[in-house]
């Protein structure tokens, strides 16, 4: 009957709208676990003498392509490996803590070029790149630190050829285009963002 059916309907949308709220809840705590990741990180690394740059949004932190490699070079330098040795204890210090291991999903290493040259020769150069940082934290002879067990569930590697230039004033940055960063990604940040979405669709 017409009422029966309407009530279910009523009663499929009380549903949604608690999945919603749950999914909010949800987003909310990411929102603050990243939060107090971020702000971690950055109390790290302004003690140390690294030079990289946090996306105070994100959490992704950025070092210029000089650090490691010499120009469309694949091989990482020496003092490229000196940086890594010091960063990469104190970044998985944080992640990988008891407080904040079990929210990480992923940790992506990237690599990113300039604009010159083709797409797909830079795609294959910032792939390169990214792998050879992640072959090099991964290497039995890299110096021991408390999580070194752990890191090879989380670690990936992406190249980004041009896709993602740093613009300064509206023009290409080649220099600071040219880049290795590392993010990290939440559990469930995607579920709920899909969520959201259809959610979005459903009540316009």
């Amino acid at each position: 009957s017409y009422e029966s059916n309407l009530s279910r309907k009523e009663e499929e949308l009380a549903e949604l709208e608690m999945q919603l709220a749950n999914q909010e809840a949800s987003l909310k705590d990411l929102v603050e676990v990243r939060t107090n990741i971020i702000r971690q990180l950055v109390d790290k690394f302004s003690q140390s003498n690294l030079i990289l740059e946090i996306d105070n949004q994100t959490g992704a932190i950025r070092f210029s392509d000089g650090i490691f490699f010499d120009p469309s070079e694949v091989q990482i330098k020496s003092n490229g490996a000196v940086y890594l040795e010091e960063f990469i204890p104190a970044y998985f210090s944080i992640l990988l803590n008891e407080d904040n291991r079990n929210y990480i999903a992923e940790i992506i290493v990237e690599g990113h070029t300039d604009d010159k040259g083709t797409y797909l020769t830079n795609l294959e150069l910032s792939q390169n790149r990214a792998l050879a940082v992640v072959r090099f934290i991964l290497q039995e002879n890299f110096p021991d630190f408390e999580y070194k067990n752990r890191i090879h569930s989380y670690l990936t590697a992406n190249g980004r050829s041009f896709s993602q230039p740093i613009m300064t004033g509206g023009i290409i940055d080649r220099e600071k285009s040219r880049r290795v960063e590392f993010k990290f990604r939440l559990k469930d940040e995607e579920t709920i963002k899909e969520m959201q979405q259809i959610f979005e669709r459903t009540n316009t």
